[in-house]
């Protein structure tokens, strides 16, 4: 090698050391039809990849991807999230689509932000016609990765007066989607100050949690 570029190589090698490994892969949102707001609570995920990544040390994408059912690359995120307050549709082929993501490996996070419920059992019928929705136990492993939730759900915001619920689809053992129901999980992940009335506890209890769900959806059988 020509003294010049070795001399130059030895400039470069503390810069090439010290540049970030590339993100080792991204979480999605849900992007569904039917009319419901998919795209609700704007900072929630780039809040919950940020925590993440210091938290945990994972190295996902700090930009969220969007995908839909039908997509080819809905087979390419490890974990992606659903939201929204309204209506839910999904056609036999995203029905089938997503069945084949979840048994093959995929993980589905769906939060209710309130008005989801009465629209997402009967879609999520469509995928697996043979489950039903369980509620887990405090004692699942879920509830227990890197951060402790003896009690479940952190209660986030109040709606009906209901406790939080955390429900599961369980597919031959494993379980593939996790419901958190009256606990508005997405909205605790956001930017501080969007909702007046939280605080930086409950912020922080959220993100924990949401950071129990992507390091067990990465690290389940």
């Amino acid at each position: 090698m020509p003294r010049f570029f070795s001399f130059l190589l030895f400039l470069l090698l503390p810069l090439l050391a010290a540049a970030p490994a590339a993100p080792s892969f991204r979480i999605a949102k849900l992007h569904y039809g039917g009319g419901g707001d998919w795209y609700a609570n704007k900072t929630s995920l780039p809040n919950l990849i940020r925590f993440c990544n210091q938290a945990l040390k994972t190295n996902i994408d700090p930009e969220e991807a969007t995908v839909e059912l039908d997509s080819p690359e809905l087979l390419t995120y490890p974990f992606i999230h659903m939201t929204g307050h309204g209506n839910v549709s999904f056609t036999d082929t995203e029905a089938r689509n997503l069945r084949r993501y979840l048994t093959g490996g995929g993980f589905l996070h769906i939060d209710d932000n309130y008005g989801l419920d009465k629209f997402i059992r009967p879609e999520m019928k469509k995928v697996f016609p043979e489950l039903d929705f369980v509620e887990l136990p405090f004692s699942h492993p879920v509830y227990h990765q890197k951060f402790q939730f003896p009690r479940g759900l952190p209660k986030v915001h109040e709606h009906d007066g209901k406790r939080p619920q955390g429900f599961g689809l369980l597919y031959k053992g494993r379980l593939v989607c996790f419901y958190s129901y009256e606990c508005d999980l997405g909205n605790g992940w956001e930017d501080l100050g969007t909702y007046p009335e939280d605080t930086p506890a409950t912020h922080e209890a959220a993100l924990k949690m949401g950071a129990n769900l992507v390091t067990y959806a990465l690290t389940q059988d």
